[in-house]
């Protein structure tokens, strides 16, 4: 599971999922990019899943990027505690993913090939995605 090695504990808020992705919006690795079209938090659980998910259709023949890291802790209280009592401890990590982020690259399979995995890996998340291909501007 991915989640930060090491961190200066201050537990923090939940924020708000509002706006685009301003960064991470183009494919900078890969040639093939899944795209988020809504706003989400993605576990570490939910990215290795698609993960595992992908690697396992190309039969561990192209290459795969994860453009997305959990870096946000989410705190939960105990069962059955009462009200009050401080904030609870970190249970686990999320991404914050906003619509147009790219959160998985592909490159060195044929395009049905990666599509196929993409949409296997979009099963394996929240959120409804959208399989891009880089656009093959250079001359």
């Amino acid at each position: 599971m991915l989640m930060p090695k090491r961190v200066k504990f201050r537990r923090v808020q939940r924020g708000r999922l509002k706006g685009k992705a301003m960064r991470g919006n183009t494919i900078s690795n890969g040639s093939y990019g899944l795209v988020a079209l809504e706003p989400a938090w993605i576990t570490s659980n939910q990215i290795e899943a698609a993960r595992i998910a992908m690697t396992r259709y190309i039969k561990r023949g192209g290459q795969v990027w994860i453009k997305i890291f959990p870096d946000k802790p989410i705190t939960e209280k105990p069962a059955e505690t009462r009200m009050g009592s401080g904030k609870g401890s970190p249970e686990y990590w999320v991404a914050v993913v906003k619509p147009g982020r790219i959160m998985f690259e592909m490159d060195g399979v044929s395009p049905d090939v990666a599509r196929e995995a993409m949409r296997l890996a979009s099963h394996k998340l929240p959120i409804k995605c959208k399989f891009v291909m880089k656009e093959t501007e250079e001359v």
